[in-house]
């Protein structure tokens, strides 16, 4: 049956806490509605964040957030249906938002590594990203080293 999903689950002493590995050919409708319920159920411990625009207020998954960055002196969340904008200080959103999941790439922007599609090193020594959503944005100087170590530390 094509819709079937294979689960094993691997009971290991090493493990504090548990880790999901999906095989596949490539990613699907299927794949993203697993990752989706995965997250869902893990997300407990990461609110979501309340975006307003126009009169309305949402509140955003950490999972659906692109990045968060001041715009003049606004606190803008961009996602991929939109831009919302914050009461919260960048500070106050980077203290809720999932360590795993986001980095801060300057004084005025957090990224969500889940929605970057390539990093650019020029020969300078700056680093670019382009993000999913086509949005191209640098990590700031003092924060190279870091963007380096991680992307070492996903190598692995």
């Amino acid at each position: 049956m094509k819709n079937m999903v294979d689960i094993d689950v691997i009971i290991d002493d090493s493990y504090t806490d548990p880790k999901v590995a999906i095989y596949t050919k490539s990613r699907t409708r299927q794949v993203e509605n697993i990752i989706s319920a995965v997250e869902n159920v893990s997300e407990n411990d990461y609110p979501t964040l309340a975006g307003y625009n126009d009169d309305r207020i949402e509140f955003l998954s950490q999972r659906d957030i692109v990045r968060v960055f001041t715009e003049g002196r606004k606190i803008v969340i961009q996602t991929d249906a939109g831009q919302y904008y914050s009461n919260k200080s960048l500070s106050g959103i980077g203290d809720v938002l999932n360590p795993d999941r986001f980095i801060r790439i300057s004084q005025s922007e957090i990224i969500n590594l889940y929605k970057v599609k390539c990093f650019e090193f020029n020969s300078a020594g700056t680093i670019g990203i382009e993000l999913e959503n086509g949005c191209k944005t640098w990590v700031a100087r003092s924060r190279v080293k870091a963007i380096r170590e991680l992307i070492k530390s996903q190598e692995k």
